[in-house]
Order: C-alpha cells, then structure tokens, then sequence
C-alpha cells in the first residue's frame, strides 16, 4: 500500500537571479542568486539580519521582491502568486512558533490540514476515504505521535506540537517545505527526533530550514548555504564551510573553531 508521495526526478526546482527586497529604504536581500535542486536538504545560516527568514518569506509569497526572478519548477514565477496560490502549487511554509488547533485531537488537526472541503468535523472523519486515512497513519507514524492520535494537541510538549505541525504539512503533500528554526526551544532529545525526521522526509521532499542552532546544523546538514548581509557568502558542506575564511570572520567565529 502506497500512501507517501513520489518525488520529482532530479532536477532544479527553484532558482532565483539577482533577487532584492527592500524595506523602506533597508535593502534585506541584495544581489541574491541561489538555486535548489529536487530531494536537498538545504541548511540555510548566517547571523542575524542576513536575510534568511526573508528569503523564506519571498519563496512562500508573504513578502514581493523589489527585483529579481523566482523560478519554481523553472516555469512558475513566484513573485507573480499570492500567499494561497503558493501554497496549491506545493510550497508550504512552517513559521518559528507552531500554528496548531490546541482545543482539537493530534489526529482531527492533520483532518483539517487535509486538502478536501471543509465542514463540520465530525462529518469529515466520516467522510474520509480509505486513501486518506491510511496516508493520516502514515504521516502520524512519520512524526512519531500515532501513540497520541486522540491526545488534546493542547497537551502535547513544544517539541511533539513542532512535530504536529510540520505532519499538518505534509499531509497536504507539498514539494517544497520552508521550516524556520525547527529545531528551537527543543530538549536534546527533541532535537535529535527532528535531525532524523528531516532526513526522514527529504527522502520524499525538497527543504530549506533555517537554524541557528549550529551543533544541529553540524549533525544534520547535508548542505549549507551561509547568508550574511543580504546576500549568499558561500555554499558547501558543513565541513566546506567551516574551513572558509570568509565566514570564519563574519559568522563562526575565530579562525580554527569547528
């Protein structure tokens, strides 16, 4: 029985070219060129103000480029989409703090996050199909809280409401997930569950995460692209980039600290 997605053939799934986005005057991102190719997993970091979270923002509609391409699927123009249209073409965004139905069940939110019309909730349990229920199973065994399908997600620690949140996600099967800061606020061992659960769901989707938390982005990084000022200042593995010098200066640290 089949219930995962399929993922795309290999591929580049977005590109940008010279994207800008400025705020009265405060130009957040500057010059930035960056492109994603089908099943990364891709670290985004750099220090505050670097422009990660915007970027993020411009990829899942919520902020319009000044200037520049953003190519999804080398056809889709992203700066001429709103936020929903985003959204139905397959992108879908996870923000810092988790957006969840505290009052309904862990199973009756990934329900709701289903796309199908929405009603009356007791009328749409009864009105799953066997497909959908069987791909609910699925994604609560994905994020490990089947054992608290029925649990008040009200009631669930940080990290199991984080982990709620992102099956909320890809319940809807998207092709492209934007996390912000996943991992954040998480016990060691929280911490450890969301490494593998990304690593987990890259073998069916295409991330980008941003993280400030570099022990996790050692531990889990395949690649890394290191953002400061607006703009990309390198990509490589963790180990490519620890080595530079470039962002030895502005962002690891002293030179040697790996």
């Amino acid at each position: 029985m089949e219930t995962s997605p399929r993922k795309e053939t290999a591929g580049e799934l977005v590109r940008i070219e010279q994207l800008e986005v400025d705020f009265d005057g405060f130009k957040a991102i500057r010059g930035l060129d960056f492109s994603l190719s089908s099943g990364e997993l891709r670290f985004l970091i750099g220090p505050n103000g670097a422009g990660k979270t915007t970027l993020l923002d411009v990829l899942c509609g919520k902020v319009k480029p000044s200037k520049g391409k953003v190519m999804f699927r080398n056809h889709v123009d992203l700066t001429k989409h709103q936020e929903h249209q985003i959204a139905q073409l397959g992108i879908g965004r996870k923000f810092q703090a988790p957006s969840i139905f505290v009052t309904l069940t862990v199973l009756e939110n990934l329900l709701l996050s289903m796309r199908q019309k929405r009603g009356l909730l007791s009328s749409l349990i009864a009105q799953t199909t066997v497909e959908q229920r069987d791909r609910m199973k699925y994604y609560l065994h994905m994020i490990g809280l089947e054992k608290k399908s029925k649990d008040k997600a009200g009631s669930l620690s940080h990290g199991e409401k984080q982990w709620l949140e992102i099956g909320m996600l890809l319940i809807q099967q998207p092709e492209l997930l934007l996390l912000d800061e996943p991992a954040a606020g998480m016990t060691d061992s929280e911490t450890e569950k969301t490494g593998e659960l990304l690593h987990k769901i890259s073998d069916q989707q295409t991330i980008i995460v941003v993280e400030h938390d570099m022990d996790f982005v050692r531990q889990f990084a395949k690649t890394v692209t290191v953002m400061h000022e607006g703009s990309v200042l390198c990509e490589g593995t963790m180990q490519e980039v620890q080595n530079d010098d470039k962002v030895a200066e502005v962002y690891l640290g002293r030179r040697g600290e790996r």
